[in-house]
């Protein structure tokens, strides 16, 4: 998680506020939330789009597993309020989530998966020298078996995350990691220094993007597309042979993004979390033009 990372960027709670373009007629039962009043009471550690409704975001938080829609309500679906500071979907299986990070009651929850779409979670293994908290995690999409996971050193699994490997030290100033759709061993690492690309698993890294500037944040789509955010360049894309980068967007006002993730291929949604350096303040964007343009989730609307 970028926090641990980037110490002046620390994220402070506060009261709940109200949604904004939620439909007032319909008030929120005692069950639901909002994105909005989320962000101000707890972090967001990652994000996965329902692969079968591109509306459907799950919003992995400190307190829990949560689902929004396109008008902002939010529901709790995890049976806990653990800190899912790990978290990533299964590629393929719908119903199937990864994740890792702290009981509520503290300690380390090592590696656990839910089958039933977030509501209920197993431990799947402690890790190597665990139980692990991995901030930094992903599952390859060109070989689910395959997973990555960061505690203090970079380590894999080979069989969907029973059992783990170390493979060697992580890069320095990392803040993000990302598999890739077409290699098992290739993966990307966001990190304070710039975009790095790793085709060996992890054991020996080189520049991705020719700027070495900070990268906030680095995501791989199940069909090649990488998206990279770059400091004082913004959104970034390229397919993932050759590495030819463009600017996507550069419309953050200022704030970075920390969390991507894209819709099945062909309805061009993509979901955001954003934060502002200054105010520290975090939001949950949607763009329908594949991260040209975006608004705060709970003014989506099908156009």
């Amino acid at each position: 998680m970028i926090k641990n990372t980037l110490p002046h960027i620390v994220i402070a709670a506060a009261a709940v506020a109200v949604g904004v373009g939620l439909d007032a007629s319909r008030p929120l039962s005692a069950a639901e939330t909002t994105v909005a009043a989320l962000a101000k009471e707890t972090h967001f550690h990652g994000l996965a789009v329902d692969p079968q409704d591109p509306s459907r975001l799950h919003l992995a938080t400190h307190h829990g597993l949560y689902v929004a829609d396109a008008t902002g309500v939010a529901r709790q679906v995890s049976e806990s309020k653990d800190d899912f500071m790990g978290f990533t979907p299964h590629p393929s299986d719908p119903a199937v989530l990864f994740a890792s990070g702290h009981p509520a009651g503290g300690g380390n929850l090592g590696f656990i998966a839910s089958r039933n779409g977030g509501r209920s979670w197993s431990k799947l293994s402690a890790g190597v020298g665990g139980p692990v908290d991995f901030h930094q995690m992903d599952v390859s999409k060109a070989d689910p078996q395959v997973l990555y996971g960061v505690y203090g050193d970079l380590q894999k699994s080979k069989d969907g995350g029973r059992t783990w490997a170390r493979v060697g030290p992580a890069p320095e100033g990392l803040i993000g990691l990302a598999a890739s759709s077409r290699d098992p061993e290739t993966l990307y690492a966001a990190t304070r220094q710039g975009l790095l690309k790793s085709t060996d698993g992890g054991r020996v890294w080189n520049a991705a993007h020719l700027l070495r500037r900070p990268v906030t944040m680095v995501h791989v789509t199940r069909n090649g597309d990488v998206y990279a955010f770059v400091v004082g360049t913004g959104l970034i894309r390229t397919s993932e042979n050759p590495l030819l980068w463009q600017t996507v967007s550069n419309s953050f006002g200022g704030k970075y993004v920390l969390h991507l993730a894209a819709a099945p291929a062909g309805t061009q949604r993509h979901y955001a979390v954003t934060i502002d350096p200054q105010t520290h303040e975090q939001a949950v964007l949607v763009s329908r033009d594949n991260g040209m343009t975006w608004l705060d989730l709970a003014d989506d609307r099908p156009k």
